[in-house]
């Protein structure tokens, strides 16, 4: 087989995937081309590894299977914990849940803090 049949069956795979992370708004969409991805680049080591004669291919192509199926099972997890607490799985409706600097100090945080401070240690206690 010519090398250059999976190596054009690879970049529909991986064009796709960028195509469905970069459209889709729904989190197990992107999770899914993500893995569309992963799995052009482990078609690319295994063509090159069958064109080079060589195991090298091989082995990086399972190390890419192990780290996508960690990949998945951490996102789904994100995913499922998206869905339980918002009741939804947008992407874009899930940008709420960043954290801006300091917002954590709130003023009754820090009006707390300096009557803790203003007591002295004998009252706190």
């Amino acid at each position: 087989m010519p090398l250059i049949l999976p190596l054009l069956l690879a970049v529909v795979l991986f064009c796709l995937g960028v195509y469905g992370v970069l459209a889709r708004r729904n989190a197990i969409t992107m999770l899914m081309s993500f893995e569309l991805m992963l799995n052009a680049v482990n078609l690319n080591l295994v063509a090159f590894d069958a064109w080079r004669l060589d195991t090298a291919g091989q082995t990086l192509a399972v190390f890419v299977i192990t780290l996508a199926a960690a990949e998945i099972g951490l996102g789904l997890a994100i995913v499922l914990l998206l869905f339980r607490g918002h009741g939804h799985v947008d992407a874009d409706a899930a940008r709420d849940l960043v954290e801006v600097p300091g917002a954590a100090e709130g003023p009754g945080l820090v009006e707390a803090t300096d009557r803790a401070a203003s007591r002295g240690p004998e009252e706190a206690s």
